[in-house]
């Protein structure tokens, strides 16, 4: 085949898996994105050409649906989606070591093993970016992964890849003749896959609710202030009357709490100082004129450290003494003490910096980011307080993305998540839809209902079955008031996390172990004969 047309198969890959991700209509294509560059990686023997056109495939995928990055990091975002396609081929590369070396059937295990072992990688490790974790793709269709709150978007990954390697399989099989056991076969299993999906999410709703009526309601602020200006020190008293102003129009004696998005409280104080700080005043005049508010915010803190670097994170001040900043969030309440939690899963390059790459500190400042990053909680908090029924779960942006930490929250007696995020960096493009998009999921998960506060929108409320309730637009000054109920229990998912990444994992070691052990047995076999 000609190289003109083995690139056309791996463009063809890029662009399926392009159509069908958030928010595109066409999700469905997703369950043969993958057929093209499976076809490619038939027809090419020699793995460093398979290695480049995967990168091809996998590296306009990442363009296409990550492009929105450049808009707040131009370094930041070629260095993300390059290594981020670097990554993403390994698995690819495994799979074509495997099947050429032991057959078709080891090679499919192989990289549906290798691929889950990735994403599990890539959600933990210190430059995680799990956008493009294969399960987010349902994100836009809840009804389809209800059963989400037993595997969680592990199982949707699972469920692609075999649906790919299935209509490989069918593909194969069309271009035999006298095959028509084979066909069918094949076409009963991928008719089967749409309909189980469906039956189960029928069950599910035939379910008794486990939901408690509320009796207050939930009082969301998207004050829509420009992420780009909101760092001058001279917009902090305008912002903070903006965002009381708010709440003020909004609330009423039900109201029992109320939350602004991420760094609503930009100015960066100790915690034990917020309630002195000047710019902060209006804040607490506004919780102590309503008592029975409690009031959730994302806020900047640092802690002084002294003359001696107790992190790894800390930062030295002009005057010799060490520091952290945070990304945190705050929950206020009159006569209680405030409640803090420092953001957890913070963005790579922008918000941390992963300590094999502290020489490239300089570079990363340029882009925005800092030479320390910021500190950081070791785990999840939750945020309780005297007559309120709600107990929150203090998301703060990125955080949204990572199903088992959000799991972590529930576990800890969260009966809702609060998201607080700051999605105007981006401007209005792909990427504020898809971040929304993805606490559907996280709503499956936990079933748990979601208020999430966004700085520019889109601000929403979702409830346990990922059905998004009421929304405020893009852009817009607004605040949503919602009667949101407590949900109670834990799901499967919430209990066990991602079980089917770690087994995933497992298996893969123990598959590389087990091909390494072949290759020395066969060495030691040849040097002896």
């Amino acid at each position: 085949m000609k190289r003109t047309q083995l690139a056309g198969l791996s463009l063809l890959s890029a662009l399926l898996l392009f159509a069908s991700w958030p928010v595109s209509p066409l999700t469905a294509l997703i369950f043969i994105a993958w057929v093209p560059l499976l076809w490619l990686a038939d027809l090419i023997s020699r793995k460093s050409v398979f290695f480049g056109y995967t990168y091809l495939t996998v590296l306009l995928w990442n363009i296409g649906t990550t492009w929105w990055i450049w808009n707040s990091s131009d370094i930041g975002t070629i260095a993300a989606i390059g290594a981020n396609s670097l990554f993403m081929c390994l698995p690819w590369w495994g799979y074509h070591i495997f099947k050429k070396k032991y057959g078709r059937r080891i090679g499919y295990g192989s990289l549906i093993l290798f691929w889950m072992c990735f994403e599990y990688i890539h959600l933990n490790w210190q430059l995680s970016w799990p956008w493009l974790t294969l399960g987010n793709v349902f994100a836009s269709h809840p009804d389809w992964v209800q059963w989400y709150e037993y595997t969680g978007v592990g199982g949707g990954s699972l469920l692609i890849l075999i649906g790919n390697l299935l209509f490989l399989e069918l593909s194969m099989a069309a271009r035999i003749k006298n095959n028509t056991r084979s066909l069918t076969r094949l076409c009963l299993l991928i008719i089967s896959i749409p309909i189980l999906m469906y039956g189960f999410c029928q069950l599910h709703y035939l379910r008794p609710s486990q939901l408690i009526e509320p009796k207050h309601n939930i009082v969301i602020i998207q004050p829509n202030i420009d992420p780009y200006q909101k760092l001058s020190s001279s917009t902090v008293s305008d912002q903070i009357a903006k965002l009381t102003r708010l709440s003020e129009e909004a609330v009423d004696s039900a109201t029992e709490l109320v939350i602004w998005p991420e760094t609503a409280m930009i100015e960066a104080e100790l915690p034990e100082k917020i309630s002195s700080n000047f710019n902060y005043q209006p804040v607490f005049a506004f919780v102590n004129k309503h008592p029975g508010i409690t009031l959730l915010s994302g806020i900047e803190t640092y802690k002084n450290y002294g003359t001696i670097r107790q992190t790894a994170t800390a930062r030295k001040s002009t005057d010799g003494i060490y520091y952290d900043e945070f990304n945190a969030a705050v929950s206020i309440k009159k006569n209680t003490p405030s409640l803090f939690y420092n953001k957890s899963k913070l963005v790579p390059g922008v918000e941390s910096l992963p300590t094999f790459l502290n020489f490239m500190a300089p570079v990363f400042e340029k882009f925005g980011g800092t030479a320390g990053g910021y500190g950081k909680s070791d785990e999840s908090a939750v945020f309780a307080k005297p007559d309120n029924e709600y107990i929150t779960a203090p998301i703060i942006c990125y955080e949204s993305i990572y199903g088992e930490y959000v799991s972590s929250y529930v576990q800890k007696g969260a009966n809702i998540l609060t998201i607080m995020t700051n999605d105007g960096w981006w401007g209005n493009t792909a990427g504020h839809k898809q971040h929304l998009q993805y606490a559907r999921l996280r709503a499956i998960e936990t079933r748990r209902w979601v208020a999430r506060s966004a700085n520019t929108g889109i601000s929403a409320v979702i409830d346990e079955n990922g059905k998004i309730l009421q929304t405020q637009p893009w852009d817009t000054a607004a605040f949503i008031k919602y009667p949101i109920p407590v949900v109670t229990g834990q799901t499967f998912y919430v209990k066990y996390g991602d079980y089917i990444y770690k087994l995933a994992s497992l298996l893969a070691v123990l598959l590389i172990g087990w091909h390494l052990a072949k290759m020395i047995q066969q060495k030691f076999l040849l040097k002896k004969g």
